[in-house]
């Protein structure tokens, strides 16, 4: 008589193929468990993969970008499995900075939104990053300057601008999100904005823009003529 096998028989392997096939097929929980199976080596993930996204709202970017203390509010979920879910984060984060970092900001302007979107849309807590350019806007550095609270983010204009000379830089980008969710700038951003702008013109660096980056979309103040 042959062993019972149990229902997820063959199902890892089945993905693995999959996933080397055409990883586009591949539904959100599907990807999730494959990301489990780093951290449990045996046993059916389905349910938890599924349950991650619930808890998540259906949203894989935001399972894998989730802080580890909201990761571990889902049952059955350890410190293996938060590892392998932001090890992936990081390497998406990773490559998105590699296609930025390096090149002319301007020009690669739809992929330096991307990259900030996915390091600080889904953040609970406001972050505050400068992109630093060189003379030909080439992007030589991107740094996150201050970490705040859900609503607010301490920045100080004089550490923005005394940043930018010590990496030599002719402009920057200022970059922050809104755990909100809404991308509008506030009366706050409008006035630090225009005192980050002051300092930095007497000094010759110049502020080619600010975005606020929200969940669904995002704010320039470029765009709204606030700059």
């Amino acid at each position: 008589m042959s062993e019972h096998k149990p229902h997820y028989h063959g199902h890892r392997d089945r993905l693995r193929k999959r996933l080397q096939n055409d990883a586009s097929g591949l539904a959100d929980y599907e990807l999730l468990e494959l990301l489990l199976f780093l951290a449990k080596p045996r046993g059916d993930v389905k349910p938890l993969a599924k349950e991650l996204l619930k808890h998540f709202g259906g949203d894989f970017a935001e399972v894998i970008s989730a802080d580890p203390g909201r990761l571990k509010e889902v049952s059955g979920i350890g410190d293996s499995s938060i590892a392998a879910l932001k090890t992936v984060h990081a390497a998406a984060l990773r490559l998105g900075q590699a296609r930025v970092l390096n090149r002319p900001a301007l020009s690669s302007w739809t992929a330096l939104l991307e990259y900030c979107r996915a390091s600080m849309a889904y953040s609970k807590t406001e972050r505050f990053r400068v992109l630093f350019l060189d003379r030909k806007n080439i992007l030589i550095a991107d740094e996150v300057q201050q970490r705040g609270t859900v609503d607010h983010t301490p920045v100080y204009p004089r550490e923005v601008v005394k940043r930018a000379l010590e990496l030599e830089a002719s402009a920057i980008i200022m970059v922050h999100n809104h755990p909100s969710g809404d991308p509008t700038p506030s009366k706050a951003d409008i006035e630090m904005t225009r005192e980050v702008a002051a300092a930095g013109e007497k000094l010759g660096i110049s502020l080619h823009d600010h975005v606020v980056i929200g969940k669904v979309g995002e704010a320039s103040f470029k765009s709204l003529g606030l700059l």
